[in-house]
């Protein structure tokens, strides 16, 4: 069940957190810092008990008879007014990260959802306001998103700007903290599915992007810092365990085989397309293949 919209935000942004204190504080920050007016804010914590409700409730301004006490350490507020810079925020144990996201968006009542964890931040105040300054009229639209490395080193991921492919999904993903979703496509094709525990973003984003060609728009612009320690990172077997029965269950056998078969052929190909020495290279090799081929023969 979703909210109706009575705020008319353009944008929702949702944070889940669990036990991370400080990753939430710095999270917060990057969200409350923005110049941008145009959104709400709201926390999804999993019953945390290492102070991030000390955190949420420092930011948190709760006026009389606009919170429901469910016991110690839970409570809710939903504030629609600009006053509190946490529109909503709870704090009870939870299924996992995907039934947290869920509750998430089905409190949500932006037009767009982003899912920015804790641990992961806005590059900059005036993120926001510059991604709406151009917004594009699509179902999904997305920025860069800035991989802090364990060693410490920055990598930028543009992630194929725009150009993504069923191919994009079978050996990666959409990157998730600077996309920004329509809240209508989670009521066209369902919320994220609470069985997978690494991958149902992935899956949903398999479902809207490729099976049902929702439009999607790469802006080029630095829009959230990922923290890279975080369990999709760490867990590549549970990660590629649950992508193959995600596959299995979506795609007909006959063209899953071929992308099991030939995905790093084509990738292969890729690369040496992009640069013309390497299609120089080929051609030439490929012209002495085929004249060998013929001498072979006769």
């Amino acid at each position: 069940m979703f909210m109706d919209i009575k705020n008319n935000k353009k944008l929702s942004i949702i944070t889940i957190n669990l036990n991370n204190a400080q990753g939430l504080l710095k999270t917060i920050k990057s969200v409350i810092s923005q110049t941008c007016p145009d959104f709400e804010y709201i926390i999804i914590d999993g019953g945390s008990s290492d102070g991030s409700i000390d955190i949420i409730r420092s930011f948190t301004i709760i006026p009389p008879g606009n919170y429901v006490k469910y016991s110690d350490f839970k409570y809710q507020t939903h504030n629609t007014s600009n006053k509190n810079p946490i529109s909503y925020w709870i704090s009870e144990q939870d299924n996992g990260i995907y039934h947290a996201m869920n509750k998430g968006i089905q409190v949500a009542q932006g037009e767009y959802c982003q899912f920015l964890n804790s641990g992961d931040c806005l590059t900059a105040p005036d993120v926001i306001e510059k991604l709406f300054a151009f917004l594009p009229d699509c179902s999904i639209f997305y920025g860069n998103m800035l991989k802090q490395m364990p060693k410490g080193k920055v990598y930028r991921d543009t992630c194929e700007k725009g150009n993504l492919t069923m191919l994009s999904f079978y050996r990666g993903s959409l990157n998730h903290s600077p996309a920004f979703i329509k809240r209508s496509l989670f009521e066209k094709y369902g919320l994220y599915d609470e069985s997978l525990k690494i991958v149902s973003d992935w899956k949903w984003y398999l479902i809207a992007i490729v099976l049902h060609n929702e439009p999607v728009r790469y802006v080029d612009l630095d829009v959230a810092y990922f923290d890279m320690n975080g369990i999709s990172n760490t867990n590549y077997g549970l990660n590629q365990n649950e992508r193959h029965k995600v596959l299995q269950e979506l795609l007909p056998v006959s063209i899953l085989s071929d992308y099991d078969a030939h995905w790093q052929k084509i990738e292969q190909g890729n690369r040496i397309n992009r640069y013309k020495i390497t299609r120089i290279i080929l051609w030439v090799l490929d012209r002495m293949l085929f004249k060998w081929e013929k001498i072979v023969k006769k």
